[in-house]
């Protein structure tokens, strides 16, 4: 059975060798890296499953390096701070961090979080390559959203969550599946962040051609109808 591969991007020496010896202890492959710049190197050259990235690094930070990384890459990436701000982890998720964990956490919390996202990976979310309604139009192999001909820019999470409503276009989805399937079953957070993103994209996508896509079921969560 492959090892998967994990790259630790943390400038604090005694936390970085502390996540290596744990990993390796779970078999996994592990690479370090104590540096943003080198770190973001190794990721480009590197054939990794997933990073852990510090947020607060010398030479590059790691909001940095994620912004960089999802030009190109949908390697899996878990955001490790010290900052515990809810903007902080917006900004991180909506630069296409996976799973954000907050310093001091215990390492069965983030070896269940890693476990996770790399089931969820493997499993495959998304299985057509075209989803589309009403002029509205989603290439999701090369993560592409159109609406009536016209790209149209959605970060990471906005992404995730449009491809979910769409898959399952006709049923109401609760804050708590949207949670589960979007940011996964362990995301520690308040559901009203669903709330948040739906907001984020109606802005994007429901004044591009006077359509309503994503339709409120008061007291249950969201649908998106023919």
């Amino acid at each position: 059975m492959k090892k998967h591969k994990i790259i630790i991007i943390e400038d604090e020496k005694k936390i970085a060798r502390f996540l290596e010896l744990e990993l390796k202890h779970e078999g996994y492959e592990v690479d370090l890296s104590y540096d943003g710049r080198e770190g973001l190197e190794k990721i480009n050259n590197g054939d990794f499953d997933l990073v852990l990235l510090d947020l607060m690094l010398p030479s590059l930070s790691g909001m940095e390096i994620c912004r960089r990384v999802r030009k190109n890459s949908d390697i899996l990436i878990i955001m490790l701070t010290a900052k515990d701000q809810v903007m902080d982890k917006v900004m991180g998720l909506d630069l296409g961090a996976h799973d954000y964990i907050t310093k001091p956490f215990a390492i069965e919390e983030l070896l269940a979080r890693m476990r996770g996202i790399l089931r969820r990976n493997k499993t495959g979310d998304i299985q057509d390559n075209t989803l589309s309604i009403k002029g509205l139009s989603i290439n999701t192999d090369i993560r592409q959203l159109t609406i009536d001909g016209e790209s149209v820019d959605l970060t990471k999470t906005e992404y995730d969550l449009l491809v979910y409503l769409l898959k399952n276009k006709g049923l109401v989805l609760t804050r708590d599946q949207i949670i589960e399937e979007v940011w996964g079953y362990d995301y520690p957070g308040d559901t009203n962040i669903v709330d948040v993103y739906i907001r984020y994209l109606r802005s994007k996508i429901d004044d591009r051609n006077n359509q309503n896509y994503i339709h409120t079921v008061r007291g249950v969560g969201y649908v998106i109808k023919d």
